[in-house]
C-alpha cells in the first residue's frame, strides 16, 4: 500500500492544509493500492506563493546553469526508472514493457530532448538597433492526466525549467504515484526550491483554482475538451496565458494501393497501444469501400491476436484506468451496435478468463458512417471504427469532417500522393506510413483539439514572453 499523504511545496515535503484521503484503485485487481491527500485552495496559494518567489531568482539564471540542472534531473531520472515503470502499471495498467519502454521512456525523451534544444537556443537577437529578448513567462501551473502520466508531465516541465519558469503541478488523481517520484527526483536533483511544487487535488477544486489564480501566469492542460473550456473560462478574468492540448478522433486514411495490408495492420496496432488511452490514437480508419470486408478481416485478425490481461505479466493490454472508463467504454461499444456499425470484433462485457479488472475487448466495427456515435465521440478505449470512402477527395473531406484536429494518419506506397493527402488534412501532426514518434515534432492540434504546442523547439515558445528593446545598440550617427 503506497502512502503519499503530503505535498512538495518550496522544496519541502509539507502537510495538507485539510486531511483530504484519497483511494487510488489499482485497475487490473480493482483493489486500493495507495492513499493521497486531496488538497484544497490553501494549499494551492501556499505552492504558487512559493512558486512566485522561486521565479524571481530561477528566472534569471543562465541558460548554461539550467542546462546544468537538468542534465542532474536526467540523471536522478535514470536512477527511478524501475520505480517510476512500476508505479505507472499499478496506477493506471500500463503492460510492464510498455510502461518501461515508452511511458518511462517517453519521459526522459523530453528531459533530454529540452537539454539539447537549450545548448543553443536563441534567446536573444538583434534587428537593427532592436534587441529582442526572450523571457520565462513566470508562474506556470499544470493539470495532467492519467493515460500518459509521465509524458504529460514531463513535457511541460522540462520546457519550464529549461526557459526558467517556476510551476506548480497538479497530477491525475487516478494515476499519481509517478507524479510523486518525479517530485522526488525533483528534490534529489537539486531543483531550486519554489521552482517545482507539486499538490494533489481534484479538478473542480485545485484545477480551478490554478486556473483562475492571478498570481499564475500560465495554465496548460493535457486533458477532455470539456476540462480545457472550464480551464480557460476560469481563466479569462486575469487574462493569463492558456496552453491545452486536448480530445482527439484522428482519421487514418489508407490508400487504395499495395501497401493497402499493411497500413490497415499498422493503423489497428496503434489503437491497441495503451488499451487504446491515446488522445492521438488512429481511431477511425478510412479505407475504399470495395475493400471494405478485406480491412475488416484484417483488423479482426490483429484484435484477436491481442493479449489482454495482468499488465504485470507479459501481455499487449492491460486494464483501462478505472470503472467510470470501463462503464464509458461499454457503453459507446453498445451504442455501436444498436446504431447499425457491423461488430466484427472484440464487444461488450471483459475478454474470456477475466472476471476481475477493467479489461475491455479489443474491438472493431466496419461499415461505420461518420454520422454514429463510435465516429464522432473520443471513445478512449480498444475499439476501431473502419468508415468507407469512394474517393480520396471524400476521405479527407470525412477524415476533416470531425470537431478535433489533433492528429492523422496516411498510409500508401506512392510518398507523393501520402504526402499531398497529408497536406489538405486539419490536423496539428500528420503521420505518414506509420512514421517513429519524433520527440522534436511539435505536438498540439487545430479547433478543439487545442491550442499551442508542446515538444522539441516549439514547445519554448509557449513559456516565453517576447520583449523588445528599442534602441538597445544606438544607430551610428
Amino acid at each position: 500500500m503506497r502512502e503519499y499523504g503530503q505535498f512538495y511545496i518550496g522544496g519541502q515535503w509539507v502537510d495538507p492544509a485539510q486531511p483530504q484521503p484519497h483511494d487510488v484503485v489499482n485497475p487490473a485487481t480493482e483493489q486500493v493500492a495507495g492513499r493521497i491527500a486531496l488538497g484544497g485552495t490553501s494549499d494551492v496559494d501556499r505552492a504558487v506563493e512559493a512558486a512566485r518567489a522561486a521565479f524571481e531568482t530561477f528566472s534569471q539564471t543562465s541558460p548554461a546553469e539550467r542546462g546544468e540542472l537538468l542534465s542532474r534531473v536526467i540523471e536522478e531520472y535514470k536512477k527511478r526508472a524501475e520505480d517510476l515503470a512500476a508505479a505507472v502499471t499499478e496506477e493506471m495498467g500500463a503492460p510492464a514493457k510498455l510502461a518501461t519502454t515508452a511511458q518511462v521512456g517517453m519521459g526522459l525523451g523530453h528531459l533530454v530532448t529540452a537539454s539539447k534544444v537549450l545548448a543553443d537556443y536563441p534567446f536573444e537577437e538583434d534587428r537593427g538597433t532592436t534587441r529582442i529578448v526572450r523571457e520565462p513567462v513566470g508562474v506556470c501551473a499544470f493539470i495532467t492526466p492519467w493515460n500518459w502520466p509521465l509524458n504529460q508531465i514531463t513535457c511541460k516541465v522540462a520546457p519550464a525549467l529549461a526557459t526558467g519558469c517556476t510551476m506548480v503541478l497538479k497530477p491525475s488523481e487516478e494515476a499519481p504515484f509517478s507524479a510523486y517520484i518525479l517530485a522526488e527526483i525533483m528534490d534529489a536533483a537539486g531543483v531550486p526550491a519554489g521552482v517545482f511544487n507539486l499538490v494533489n487535488g481534484d479538478g473542480p477544486t485545485v484545477g480551478a483554482t490554478l486556473a483562475a489564480h492571478p498570481q499564475v501566469d500560465m495554465i496548460s492542460i493535457t486533458g477532455s475538451t470539456r476540462a480545457g473550456v472550464e480551464v480557460a473560462k476560469a481563466a479569462a478574468p486575469t487574462v493569463k496565458r492558456v496552453h491545452q492540448e486536448l480530445g482527439g478522433k484522428s482519421p487514418n486514411i489508407i490508400l487504395d494501393d499495395d501497401a493497402f495490408e499493411k497500413g490497415v495492420k499498422i493503423g489497428a496496432a496503434g489503437v491497441w497501444a495503451n488499451s487504446g488511452q491515446s488522445c492521438n490514437a488512429p481511431t477511425r480508419m478510412l479505407v475504399p469501400a470495395a475493400r471494405m470486408d478485406e480491412a475488416a478481416a484484417i483488423a479482426k485478425a490483429s484484435a484477436e491476436k491481442v493479449t489482454v490481461g495482468d499488465p504485470t505479466g507479459e501481455v499487449k493490454m492491460g486494464p483501462v484506468v478505472s470503472k467510470a472508463q470501463y462503464d464509458k467504454i461499454q457503453g459507446l461499444i453498445q451504442q455501436g451496435v444498436d446504431e447499425g456499425a457491423s461488430l466484427v470484433a472484440g464487444g461488450t462485457g471483459r475478454p474470456d478468463g477475466l472476471d476481475t479488472g477493467y479489461y475491455v475487448k479489443p474491438t472493431v466495427f466496419a461499415n461505420v458512417s461518420n454520422d454514429m456515435t463510435v465516429a464522432r465521440e473520443e471513445i478512449f478505449g480498444p475499439v476501431l471504427v473502419i468508415l468507407p470512402y469512394e474517393s480520396v477527395d471524400q476521405a479527407i473531406e470525412i477524415g476533416n469532417d470531425t470537431p478535433y484536429g489533433l492528429a492523422a494518419y496516411v498510409s500508401g506506397s506512392d510518398q507523393d500522393t501520402v504526402r499531398k493527402v497529408a497536406s489538405r488534412l486539419r490536423a496539428g501532426q500528420v503521420n505518414l506510413n506509420g512514421a517513429a514518434v519524433d520527440l522534436n515534432a511539435p505536438f498540439g492540434g487545430y479547433k478543439q483539439s487545442g491550442n499551442g504546442r508542446e515538444w522539441g523547439q516549439t514547445a519554448f515558445a509557449d513559456f516565453l514572453e517576447t520583449k523588445a528593446v528599442i534602441g538597445y545598440t544606438p544607430a551610428e550617427a
